[in-house]
């Protein structure tokens, strides 16, 4: 059993909410494009068809204790949905406080879309969650419990808070727009989303408080594809068409902002890319998130991917502590659909149905580069 001394449990304490107020961030992945639920519940079927993502982040690994977070999330698209967006599962697990306070995020979320020409198009998404916090007192050693010789021998007097749990509600909203070019060599979106609209006390102390700060995004990103119609962007072969996607994102949580910027590159169904990021308040930390993936596609419409990527630090008080990993897994089924609108055509036909550009697809209904 893992134990930690009376330094430590101090910290603890004050993150449970001892003090008068205090305040808990979020985990902010780098492949934040392999977790869009995450940031923006308007990405809910953005795209038509099933897919469900994996993530995982190992942050820190150079330290005695380091930070692992787990995400899985899964939506559908289909046009033939109440509202024509689509539906959407999260969840999310962290444990930040020294791995000794484990925290718990499952989310339902609701896209809706809004056609505004045949080249764009609005979406917007709500997120109805529960956050659980939890801490494992028992991992805890305190210092009543210390013998100068033998160690960890006595009873300690200490008395736990009032629950070893909590769980609160939580809301999120968010928007996209989404354009293309007219023949869909260009495409692109910009987003806005606001998480912890209603900042819920997760203090396990009655007399404590420890809210969740709203958090706000802002994000954009585009799609250019060289040789555009030389073959499906599901496909891959040797004619496959090069795709460059730059993008941004900019992050304020309790008055603390983060921008990463960069690109990611597909061609021969070979991910490769490269992101900027900073703490642009409070103590500067900057890092490169270096990836590398790989999609295989079982059929036009099926596909698997898997992406790795590595934070090194490069200034900043982080420096040693080992960066981040990150691995990200993506389930695409771009064909599937419960009332016969995963193509974007309503054909009522549920189940898979057999689709791709030719078949239908329009500039702003393609697969997705992710």
């Amino acid at each position: 059993m893992k134990k930690v001394f009376i330094y430590p449990c101090l910290l603890i304490l004050g993150f449970l909410g001892v003090s008068q107020t205090t305040l808990a961030q979020d985990v902010n992945y780098s492949q934040f494009f392999s977790s869009p639920l995450y940031y923006n519940p308007a990405y809910t079927g953005i795209n038509t068809g099933l897919r469900a993502r994996f993530l995982f982040r190992d942050q820190w690994p150079a330290l005695p204790i380091d930070f692992k977070s787990y995400y899985f999330a899964a939506d559908i698209g289909d046009r033939n949905l109440p509202g024509a967006g689509g539906i959407g599962i999260m969840i999310n697990s962290d444990s930040p406080g020294l791995g000794l306070i484990n925290t718990l995020q499952a989310a339902l979320t609701i896209g809706v879309r809004i056609p505004i020409t045949t080249f764009m198009v609005a979406q917007v998404g709500i997120k109805a969650a529960i956050i659980q916090r939890k801490v494992n007192w028992d991992d805890l050693v305190f210092a009543d419990q210390l013998d100068p010789k033998y160690g960890a021998i006595y009873q300690t007097s200490f008395i736990p808070p009032d629950a070893n749990s909590r769980v609160v509600p939580d809301f999120g909203a968010g928007g996209i727009l989404q354009f293309s070019n007219e023949v869909g060599s260009l495409t692109g979106s910009i987003g806005f989303a606001v998480d912890h609209m209603f900042k819920p006390d997760i203090s396990l102390l009655s007399d404590g408080s420890a809210k969740y700060p709203r958090k706000f995004v802002v994000h954009g990103d585009a799609v250019f594809t060289a040789g555009y119609g030389s073959s499906s962007s599901m496909g891959g072969g040797s004619s496959d068409p090069l795709m460059i996607s730059p993008g941004f994102m900019f992050l304020n949580q309790a008055n603390l902002n983060s921008l990463e910027i960069g690109l990611n590159m597909l061609k021969f169904n070979i991910y490769l890319g490269a992101w900027y990021k900073t703490t642009m308040t409070g103590t500067t930390n900057n890092s490169v998130a270096l990836l590398a993936g790989y999609r295989y596609n079982f059929m036009e419409d099926m596909s698997i991917k898997f992406i790795y990527s590595y934070d090194l630090q490069i200034a900043g008080v982080m420096q040693g502590t080992g960066g981040a990993h990150e691995i990200s897994l993506v389930l695409e089924f771009g064909g599937f659909s419960f009332f016969g609108g995963g193509n974007g055509g309503g054909s009522g036909t549920r189940g898979f149905v057999p689709s791709g550009r030719s078949r239908g697809y329009g500039p702003l209904e393609c697969p997705s580069f992710y």
